[in-house]
């Protein structure tokens, strides 16, 4: 019986995940221009079908196999194992509830470079970086690898802080390094297309973190309320942080500022929302606002292109809330230990290895990729745009890039 409860929660829960990977669609393409939106949604589509194939052939099993503590070898390699049997849940309903995370983690990485990455290059980025950044990760911070066994004990990380947020993060500013900035910035307006599709997108971000989140229980009790009245609390005092912020910096409450507030709350609970009280999540939200507000501002007035402010969002969202798990964390509150300065001291570790190989293995990939294939799209495809030139379609019947058609 309690396995069947248990699969029903999971269930719904890899369908909230999977959801998410729409919501991210829609929130990333109402941010870019309407010659470009149709390929930023191609970015996250894209990543359903190509992540979902190395998982199945090889991610799932270096995540999850018992080779080492840095990688699980080829037990679970193409689907070996993969079957009905499991103590909480069946192996196939792990299999899928895990690969919603590693879809959504691939397709993350898009808000960086969107607007002038080759679309070829960025769905061979994604289908190695999935195989040999994500699945060693995630065993080392789920799978019972490096995090594990870190000198000063293990790193908490209920829902992926390190491994989602700032692993995607980190190697999203490292390819848009390689990548380059657009050819436009700083001579036209880089304006949202579409901001309705970006508060649509991150409604059903919001709505998919619950099953996100309470769905890293694996299932429904305690820990899984807990974790979703803090996916409700945090991003809320963000909300208000940032409204604050914007108030007093830019004298009104803009839209697309309440949709970011909301990313870096949910990304700032996650690590810890299995693992900290409902008071605490409050102060994660409110204490992670600050840094990611005053990041965006400043990367939005210099001349890096962190297209959608992936960093300011996910990345030091991430760094904040991993952090801050060591400072929250509560046995009273179904953590595995109370909050210490080892803790902490624990939490910086995890997250400064995370940096590192992030860092190292994306700029590895990419770097490998430009041997064989340009990583950016034509100078002139960028100027007409990419729907047009790379997909040979439009978002809109009319517009920016109707007349672009017959364009070769």
């Amino acid at each position: 019986m309690e396995i069947l409860i248990n699969s029903s929660w999971m269930l719904v829960s890899s369908s909230y995940v999977f959801f998410m990977i729409i919501g991210l669609a829609f929130f990333y393409a109402g941010l870019v221009r309407t010659k470009n939106a149709l390929n930023t949604m191609m970015m996250s589509f894209i990543s359903i079908g190509i992540v979902s194939i190395t998982w199945a052939l090889i991610g799932y099993s270096l995540a999850y196999g018992n080779y080492n503590l840095f990688h699980g070898g080829f037990e679970f390699a193409f689907l070996n194992g993969i079957n009905l049997e499991g103590e909480k849940i069946p192996k196939v309903l792990d299999f899928v509830f895990q690969g919603t995370f590693a879809i959504i983690t691939a397709a993350l990485i898009s808000g960086s470079i969107v607007e002038r990455m080759s679309f070829r290059a960025y769905m061979l980025f994604i289908a190695i970086w999935s195989i040999l950044v994500y699945a060693p990760m995630t065993k080392w911070v789920w799978g019972g690898g490096l995090f594990h066994h870190l000198p000063t004990g293990q790193a908490l990380d209920f829902a992926g802080g390190t491994v989602v947020h700032i692993n995607a993060a980190i190697s999203a500013i490292v390819l848009a390094t390689l990548v380059g900035k657009r050819k436009d910035i700083g001579r036209v307006a880089m304006l949202p297309h579409q901001v309705p599709f970006t508060l649509l997108g991150v409604g059903i971000l919001w709505f998919g973190w619950f099953g996100f989140n309470g769905g890293s229980a694996y299932g429904p009790n305690a820990q899984a309320a807990l974790a979703m009245i803090n996916s409700l609390l945090s991003p809320a005092a963000a909300i208000v942080g940032w409204a604050i912020m914007d108030g007093l910096y830019l004298k009104k409450v803009t839209a697309v500022g309440l949709a970011t507030s909301i990313v870096v709350g949910l990304v700032a609970i996650t690590p810890a929302a299995g693992f900290v009280s409902p008071t605490a999540s409050i102060l994660i939200g409110l204490i992670t606002t600050l840094p990611c507000y005053y990041a965006i501002m400043w990367r939005s007035k210099s001349g890096f292109d962190d297209s959608l402010d992936v960093f300011g969002a996910h990345g030091l969202g991430g760094i904040v809330g991993s952090i801050l798990t060591g400072v929250f964390v509560s046995k009273a509150w179904g953590g595995p230990v109370d909050a210490s300065m080892n803790q902490i001291i624990t939490q910086i570790t995890a997250v400064a290895i995370a940096i590192v190989y992030s860092a190292l293995a994306t700029a590895i990939i990419a770097l490998s990729i430009k041997i064989f294939m340009p990583l950016r799209a034509e100078e002139k495809q960028e100027k007409l745009g990419l729907d047009i030139t790379l997909h040979g379609e439009e978002a809109y019947s009319e517009g920016e890039g109707a007349v672009l058609i017959t364009v070769k």
